[in-house]
């Protein structure tokens, strides 16, 4: 189980100019980005401001086409350490057309920390049991996933995360399209997994109850950061925050207290 403390000034990501390319395309340009450890970081953006892609290239799922991108201080070409980092993508559907149980795949997050075909130990089982209790889904580890909500399945996505105990998880678009009980139980979750001194990045359209939590807001346009700091009406700059852009701020941030309305941006 994760008991790392937040320790201020550990450098857990650092980008310097990162840019990313598609097809020949600049997606994202001139990103500078620096996540300590146990901070929580949400990135916000309209549809299109290049959230996602930023997420991927941080994950090593999407090439950059410059700068540099390093994780827990090691640059991102040369980081093996993959254990330490836990990744959520934008929900699928956590069934599958094989009958599945809820146990079933949070233990499939377990291979990260053991080899293929061992069976699972007791630390995995404890760690598998304990993911499964922050999310609240003990009581469900013996269903089918298929019989889940769409909101409870992406809670067993996090747990599946959670499972392989990560330093660093980051969530794209956790909440979208799912209801308001559910985006709670999920804020719940992370909340537990921050002051436990996990690093949270996620890529959120808006942030709902998981606005209390977030220490600062990455707004994100057009493949730039235009502004880094305290979420809205939080408006004064913590000392080790606060970090401004050439770019000018925008007029307003995303309305981060209320509930999501729109899913899949990017």
């Amino acid at each position: 189980m994760l008991t790392h403390r937040h320790t201020q000034g550990d450098g857990v990501v650092a980008v310097r100019d990162g840019a990313v390319a598609i097809a020949g395309r600049p997606i994202l340009r001139g990103i500078d980005l620096d996540v300590r450890r146990g901070e929580f970081v949400a990135l916000l953006g309209p549809n299109g401001s290049g959230k996602s892609t930023l997420i991927r290239a941080l994950t090593g799922l999407r090439p950059t086409a410059g700068g540099s991108v390093s994780l827990f201080g090691t640059p991102l070409a040369k980081f093996h350490d993959w254990p330490r980092v836990g990744f959520v993508p934008q929900r699928p559907s956590a069934a599958s057309g094989v009958p599945t149980s809820v146990w079933e795949v949070v233990a499939s997050g377990r291979l990260t920390r053991r080899r293929l075909f061992r069976p699972l130990l007791r630390h995995d089982r404890a760690a598998i049991r304990d993911a499964l209790d922050v999310v609240g889904l003990a009581d469900r580890a013996r269903d089918g996933v298929s019989t889940l909500s769409g909101g409870q399945q992406q809670r067993v996505l996090i747990a599946r995360a959670l499972a392989g105990e990560p330093e660093l998880l980051f969530l794209d678009e956790p909440t979208a399209g799912v209801d308001r009980a559910n985006q709670e139980a999920l804020a719940d979750a992370l909340g537990l997994l921050s002051r436990r001194g996990a690093t949270i990045i996620l890529v959120a359209h808006e942030l709902g109850p998981l606005e209390p939590l977030v220490d600062r807001v990455v707004m994100m346009r057009d493949g730039r950061i235009v502004y880094d700091g305290p979420p809205a009406g939080r408006d004064h700059a913590h000392p080790d925050h606060g970090h401004h852009h050439d770019a000018p701020r925008p007029d307003h941030l995303p309305q981060v207290s209320g509930p999501l309305d729109s899913p899949g941006a990017r």
